[in-house]
């Protein structure tokens, strides 16, 4: 028998954040402060109801609400392992962001507009990964393209205009193939809770067409906003965003909720049972593997600093999906941690690029040499960012690597090793020629006196530190979930509970 605060409590997570967001809306851009205050009451509330919600799973707590939607399809939100793991990772990170928006958008215009949208995206990604059914998650996963479409055109100028057109094209056309997924299988089996192993099995044998359609529509769908081919093209396009938003988009937020969905599609409504009955499982492989080398090879063909790390998302991501196809218990440690470090240290390069762009003009990669020297900390930053990228010990991506080549071996799939060695290399070779320009190369100007700087030259040698301490911040997660990935408070160490509780066989 749950209390009420067990029932209440998944509700006050999501309107921690929609509530301080539909207040900003009616704010004036001159109440500067009483913004910041409901901004910053939001992401604490947040956080510490998320981290009451976290003890209570971690001790056999099960916490639900439901209410009467559709005949047969509740609005549920519930809180497991596997929601709060990407909850707690959207709290911590919209604290970074927020503070990063805060100082990134000092004296620009529309900042009520911007941080009330930017509080409704966190709502949705929350509402989302709380999600208990199908139909509980496709109205959060709509609600999100909704929230981020006008992030993605705030800037209002002619590329933002076409970049956004380009965003509602393929997201709204991917909600209508989750819409349809949805539908069908609502048909065939009605719309269960989300549970462990699936609820298909019992509809399997007299409905295995019906089966395999819906999975392809939803996992086509799904893997719009997690940027599986062929419908990737719209994140690199919406890198004419602000550095803030695009942290958001390839960390947190759109990215995060198809792999999410595909991970909740594949062990929740599907089960591995059901899948290997299909034989669905070598497709989705075999895509996110395509996926993992063609986003690493166009990365290394970009000359803009937002568009190389918008390829490298796509690479990225669908490690994670990788992972979840293989269905074996190791694998999916790795594709669920790799859900949180890929947030952290992907959340970083931005931050970092936003700071290059935002302090010194500077979006190209030919005009990145000799930044260590100007921006020391920032260039540490996003140094830890990209080794981690590329997988090396101790940062938190060699973890998730390390698990997700040894689940390749668990489940008989040693070729997807050569996808990861290939993938590596790659990574290596987009990234180390960054490090080099940064740390090594010759400046081609002098710093202190670029004549198109927005931001003057802190005592820190360094940007606004309302830019540079989130900054750090997400770097040092990156390292110390490396360095701690075998502690018992862990992403690691959660992940593992996942498994136990939800996946193992």
């Amino acid at each position: 028998m749950m209390t009420d605060i067990q029932t209440i409590l998944p509700v006050a997570i999501v309107l921690s954040s929609l509530i301080p967001g539909l207040l900003i809306f009616s704010l004036k851009e001159s109440q500067h402060r009483l913004r910041i205050t409901l901004n910053l009451a939001g992401v604490f509330s947040k956080l510490l109801l998320v981290g009451w919600m976290l003890h209570g799973v971690s001790q056999g707590q099960q916490f639900s609400f439901s209410i009467t939607f559709l005949p047969g399809a509740d609005l549920i939100l519930q809180g497991d392992a596997l929601s709060l793991q990407f909850v707690a990772l959207s709290s911590v990170l919209w604290l970074a962001t927020t503070i990063y928006a805060i100082g990134y958008l000092e004296g620009s215009a529309f900042r009520s507009r911007f941080f009330g949208y930017f509080s409704l995206c966190v709502s949705a990604t929350v509402g989302l990964a709380l999600a208990g059914n199908l139909v509980t998650f496709l109205v959060f996963y709509e609600l999100l393209t909704l929230a981020t479409f006008p992030l993605v055109v705030h800037r209002g100028t002619d590329a933002a205009i076409r970049a956004g057109k380009v965003y509602l094209a393929y997201t709204v056309s991917g909600g209508v193939l989750v819409l349809m997924g949805v539908a069908l299988l609502h048909a065939l089996a009605g719309t269960p809770d989300f549970i462990p192993g699936g609820y298909l099995s019992p509809v399997v044998d007299q409905h295995q067409a019906g089966l395999t359609l819906a999975f392809v529509l939803m996992v086509l769908g799904l893997g719009v906003k997690a940027a599986l081919l062929p419908v990737h093209g719209w994140l690199p396009q919406a890198m004419v965003a602000p550095a803030p938003v695009s942290a958001l988009l390839h960390a947190v937020a759109v990215v995060k909720a198809g792999a999410f969905g595909i991970i909740r599609l594949v062990y929740d409504v599907y089960g591995i049972e059901t899948l290997s009955i299909l034989q669905l499982t070598q497709g989705l492989m075999i895509l996110a593997a395509a996926t993992i080398i063609y986003g690493s090879i166009r990365a290394l063909q970009q000359t803009e600093i937002k568009k190389r790390l918008a390829y490298s998302t796509v690479s990225q991501v669908s490690y994670i999906t990788l992972g979840v196809a293989m269905l074996g218990p190791i694998a999916a440690i790795g594709a669920l941690v790799h859900l949180v470090h890929q947030g952290l240290m992907k959340i970083t390069l931005f931050f970092c690029a936003g700071n290059f762009a935002e302090t010194l003009n500077i979006h190209h990669i030919r005009e990145m040499n000799g930044l260590g020297q100007r921006m020391p900390l920032t260039m540490a930053a996003f140094t830890v960012g990209a080794l981690g990228m590329i997988g090396v010990p101790p940062i938190a991506g060699f973890i998730s690597k390390w698990y997700l080549g040894l689940g390749a071996l668990e489940t008989g799939q040693p070729w997807i090793l050569w996808v990861f060695v290939g993938s590596g290399l790659l990574n290596a070779a987009y990234f180390l020629p960054l490090l080099y320009r940064g740390w090594f190369a010759k400046p081609a100007v002098e710093w202190a006196a670029h004549p198109q700087a927005r931001r003057p030259a802190s005592v820190w040698n360094e940007t606004h530190w309302m830019l540079l301490w989130p900054t750090l911040f997400t770097a040092l997660l990156a390292i110390v979930t490396g360095i701690l990935a075998g502690s018992d408070f862990s992403p690691l160490a959660w992940a593992q509970l996942i498994v136990a509780r939800e996946f193992a066989p």
